[in-house]
């Protein structure tokens, strides 16, 4: 469910907001935003804005952002902007759709403000990005009147180049040495084109291993997915350091496609949905063949893989069981829920279930970090609401696993401001993305295909608490009496789950010898 890149922060311990118990306006506060006339047109977007408590004498700032991972380190207010006009002021009001509470409610004290507008509906995924605007960081004090935030400044965009050089030394230097032995991958979906109206391919990037250029040999290949927030510069760096780690052989030579799996919704992966498509059936019936033209690839099941962590996890733990003939394996480390019995700490089949809250009333905690609770599902959502009406981690859930509502739109499979989960939606999500369910279900069918190929891996203090789903996903295969490998890793988190020692790759070497044993039994055997 995560963002791979993202900081994890102990925000709640800082108490950088703070919420009073009474109101301590009548009248609330209203921040007037401006566009210079000389620059942007008449644009649509979300405007957004923030304020964080501070101290006095500290350093001055030039960002003012948000994390879920710290989600009351920061107050923000949004509104819906259907034309911002050049030199025309917007009032956004921070009463209604603002997070963690009224600004009217803050704690008194000097706010560090600023402002956004969120163009392209993107910030719940990536944040701040190419093409929107900024204002400059302003101080007020709070309550009280905010000063009018100019929205001075565009964001430009990076290329890759730019984006390999804002990384450490470290990190680029296992990306640079691979970059010669990849190539972009981009297939036309004809499926895809048609339920969207526009065209659309599947994207990403694919390694090929020394020696590929001489000719001759076929090779196993591997299917890799991205978690949420990764993007097709991700799948590029991937790409890279994976092709110079079998030059430095360091991996078994195999061929490696990265895939992009993120939309304007969140990440569609690579699940047949009502809502974003058929993208699993555009990857096996059109990318992987035309991939399999192109490239000398086993082309068997048995020199197919999948791999992938957090969303990515769950994207290849999916495919293996929808697509159980094409693929030889799945390799998921930490995937998101696979047993919506624990859907991160809710049952969503319990009698009136509800997100935010059990039956003792208290919150469920969402993120965990040196077992303490970062942020409750409550706050994660909230804050995800007030951000933007899609493109974030649990709006993007109800994107790939919910029907398609009347409004066009896809069901909310639970309720933002009160928790409350719709069993309806329940219903649908157990019968088409359960995969614990769907296994159990039709293992009958499934068991020639799937049995000996799901290989997950996860930590015992996942951030996520991913850790629970996994359990259970066993327990079914363990009482179907089916043949799966699961490795639970003791005190490893969401993001520290490749490491061993001092190799921040370590698990990706385990798991590509166990897949090139599969592919080449006869070598793995010597």
């Amino acid at each position: 469910m995560s963002r791979s890149t993202l900081r994890l922060a102990l925000a709640l311990a800082t108490g950088l907001v703070a919420v009073s118990a009474t109101p301590l306006l009548a009248e609330p506060i209203a921040v007037p935003v401006i566009t210079p006339k000389d620059l942007g047109d008449d644009d649509s977007g979300r405007l957004i804005v923030f304020a964080q408590k501070v101290e006095p004498g500290t350093k001055p700032q030039d960002a003012v952002d948000t994390s879920p991972f710290e989600p009351t380190g920061t107050a923000i207010a949004a509104i819906e902007v259907s034309s911002l006009k050049p030199g025309r002021t917007a009032i956004v009001g921070t009463d209604v759709d603002a997070f963690p509470a009224a600004w009217s409610t803050l704690a008194p004290g000097t706010y560090r403000i600023q402002a956004v507008f969120d163009r392209n509906h993107d910030y719940n995924y990536g944040g701040r990005g190419a093409g929107d605007l900024v204002s400059p960081v302003v101080e007020a004090r709070l309550p009280g009147p905010v000063p009018t935030l100019s929205l001075d400044r565009e964001i430009t965009g990076k290329d890759f180049a730019a984006w390999l050089a804002a990384l450490s030394p470290e990190a680029r230097a296992g990306i640079e040495p691979g970059l010669t032995s990849v190539e972009p991958l981009s297939v036309h979906s004809t499926a895809l084109s048609r339920f969207w109206g526009r065209n659309t391919a599947i994207e990403g990037w694919v390694a090929l291993p020394p020696g590929y250029a001489r000719g001759g040999d076929t090779y196993p290949t591997v299917y890799s997915d991205g978690g949420f927030g990764s993007t097709n510069d991700s799948a590029r760096a991937s790409a890279a350091r994976t092709a110079a780690m079998m030059a430095k052989g360091d991996l078994p030579p195999m061929i490696w496609v990265f895939l992009d799996h993120h939309i304007a919704t969140g990440t569609h992966e690579f699940a047949d949905s009502a809502n974003n498509g058929p993208w699993g059936a555009a990857l096996t019936t059109e990318a992987i063949p035309a991939l399999e033209a192109k490239y000398r690839m086993d082309a068997r099941p048995s020199g197919r893989f999948l791999t992938g962590h957090s969303s990515g996890g769950w994207s290849t733990l999916w495919l293996q069981v929808a697509y159980p003939k094409l693929f030889g394996g799945s390799w998921p480390t930490a995937p998101d829920p696979s047993d919506f019995h624990d859907f991160t700490n809710i049952d969503l089949y319990a009698p009136a279930a509800n997100a935010y809250a059990g039956s003792d009333g208290k919150d469920r905690p969402l993120v965990r970090d040196d077992g303490k609770v970062v942020a409750t599902f409550r706050q994660f959502a909230q804050l995800e609401a007030v951000l933007g009406p899609y493109g974030g981690q649990l709006a993007s859930f109800d994107w790939v696993f919910s029907p398609k509502c009347p409004d066009g739109r896809p069901c909310a499979m639970f309720d933002r401001a009160t928790g409350k989960i719709d069993p309806a939606v329940v219903t649908y999500w157990r019968d088409h993305y359960d995969i614990a369910h769907i296994i159990a279900r039709d293992w009958a069918r499934l068991k020639p295909d799937l049995d000996g190929k799901i290989h997950l891996t996860v930590g015992t203090a996942d951030t996520f608490y991913l850790n629970q789903s996994a359990e259970r996903l066993k327990a079914v295969l363990d009482g179907l009496g089916a043949k799966a490998s699961f490795r639970f890793v003791p005190g490893r988190t969401h993001f520290d789950l490749y490491k061993e020692g001092d190799d921040r790759w370590a698990l990706t070497k385990t798991m590509a010898k166990e897949m090139y044993a599969v592919a080449r039994p006869a070598t793995a055997a010597q």
